[in-house]
């Protein structure tokens, strides 16, 4: 019965693709929760006043542009208050973006880090979602469920700047022992009245586009969508950066928050010099 579902919205999203240039936008939130705990102890007040804090970097609004082949998933970077910035290595530039050609299967993130902008290429493999029969209105759409687990190889912000990181590494565990993966469940939902293999972030692969993300601490719902029959929409390849695998970006962002982590934890995790 599965398999036959399956087939089924493939078959509708292929006619559906047939027929006409499918283009549109849809606009997500996202929401990220934060253990409070890794800061140490804290009154509530005081819990409260940091989330306020970091509002602009836990809650972030985005926009998807789409066509039947390729997308670009971005940002929207707004003006903050006085005093509600998060920390300045959460902020976005403004200028960073994911491209994703399920055509050409190649997804390309043009990102700014540690003062520098990549390209991040890599070929799109098809992921292994594990498709369900359970489903869900969201707005006007409905909606089926989809679930993965994949590495999580996500940069842990958080434990690089926690107080937790102070304390002494345990001398009898040895150099040699490597690290057991950090796996993440996801849950998409995703409708095929939006006939594109595409969603936010990194996301794509199914049979329609994914209107709700949740992964780990992170939530990205879609609160608006828009068709495009008329109007043109220009989702341009990035260009400008230095062209890296995701391999060699892994690399790269793991030597540099070691380091970080280690400037940190060398200050006792107090305060000093802003990391930027």
């Amino acid at each position: 019965m599965k398999s036959l579902f399956v087939f089924f919205l493939t078959f509708v999203t292929s006619i559906t693709f047939a027929q006409k240039s499918f283009q549109g936008k849809a606009t997500y939130m996202s929401k990220t929760t934060m253990d409070m705990s890794m800061f140490g102890k804290m009154t509530e007040q005081q819990k409260k006043q940091r989330m306020q804090r970091m509002k602009s970097f836990l809650e972030k609004t985005y926009t998807l542009t789409f066509n039947k082949t390729a997308s670009s998933f971005k940002e929207e970077v707004k003006l903050e208050a006085p005093g509600a910035s998060g920390p300045s290595w959460g902020r976005s530039n403004g200028q960073g973006s994911i491209y994703k050609n399920t055509k050409d299967l190649v997804m390309i993130e043009d990102v700014e880090q540690f003062s520098k902008r990549f390209l991040v290429t890599e070929n799109m493999e098809q992921a292994q979602w594990e498709m369900g029969m359970e489903t869900k209105k969201i707005g006007q759409y409905t909606c089926y469920k989809a679930t993965l687990v994949k590495e999580d190889t996500n940069i842990d912000w958080g434990s690089i700047f926690s107080r937790r990181g102070n304390a002494k590494k345990d001398s009898t565990k040895t150099k040699d022992v490597k690290p057991a993966k950090k796996m993440l469940s996801i849950t998409a939902w995703y409708t095929p009245q939006i006939p594109v293999s595409t969603g936010p972030d990194k996301y794509y692969g199914l049979p329609g586009l994914i209107i709700e993300i949740n992964a780990g601490r992170m939530t990205m719902l879609c609160t608006e969508v828009a068709i495009s029959s008329k109007e043109v929409l220009e989702i341009e390849e990035p260009s400008k950066g230095k062209e890296v695998s995701r391999d060699e970006y892994n690399k790269i962002v793991k030597v540099k928050t070691e380091e970080l982590k280690a400037r940190f934890q060398n200050r006792g995790g107090r305060g000093g010099r802003r990391l930027n």
